[in-house]
């Protein structure tokens, strides 16, 4: 019986969780930074209100769907990438699901900061436990392909807060930055096409 190390296994089934949890992190911080900053901003369509919670399920859904289709390295890394991102997405508004009343939303700071330090728990157990796994792992993530995982993360938290405003300011950074992510991401692409030849 051979041996595999533990940079094939990565190969064959990259360690995920410890990406989904930094994903989730970021985008939960970025939620809720947005949210603190411009409490008031909502999509309102035919007395619907649209909080990003919908857009984060979708996220879910597609990072679910890709994770289970698929058997690459790298559409493994986009899956988690997009699965952490909606999960931050829905955790940000988890009072509103719990209470379904949109006051609720502000009713304790604390939830917030339960759901980080729970998330800053799982990520310190994952790298006490597979360490030297994880760093194999993101030595690997920031030689290769770390360009398209980030635009695929600006693109999917942006486009989240393109679709809950109307506020001009914010689409417009959004706006700028999903652009520039679709270029990183395109850029990434054109890249590894001219590589081939």
């Amino acid at each position: 019986m051979t041996k595999i190390s533990s940079e094939q296994k990565i190969r064959t089934k990259p360690n995920l969780s410890i990406l989904a949890l930094i994903s989730f992190v970021a985008s939960f911080a970025i939620a809720r930074t947005f949210t603190t900053l411009s409490p008031n901003v909502v999509l309102i369509s035919a007395d619907f209100h649209i909080h990003h919670f919908w857009y984060g399920l979708a996220l879910l859904a597609i990072g679910g769907w890709l994770g289970i289709s698929y058997q690459s390295e790298h559409i493994d890394r986009v899956a988690a990438i997009i699965f952490g991102a909606g999960g931050g997405l829905i955790g940000d508004e988890v009072a509103i699901l719990l209470t379904l009343s949109a006051h609720a939303y502000w009713a304790e700071i604390t939830y917030s900061f339960v759901i980080i330090f729970l998330a800053f728990i799982s990520i310190l157990i994952l790298m006490n436990k597979y360490q030297k796994t994880i760093r194999t792992e993101f030595a690997q993530f920031l030689r290769s392909n770390a360009s398209l995982y980030v635009g695929v993360f600006i693109v999917a938290v942006s486009i989240a807060f393109i679709l809950e405003t109307d506020d001009v300011i914010i689409m417009t950074a959004s706006s700028v930055l999903t652009v520039v992510a679709c270029f990183v991401i395109l850029a990434y692409f054109v890249q590894r096409i001219t590589a081939k030849h």
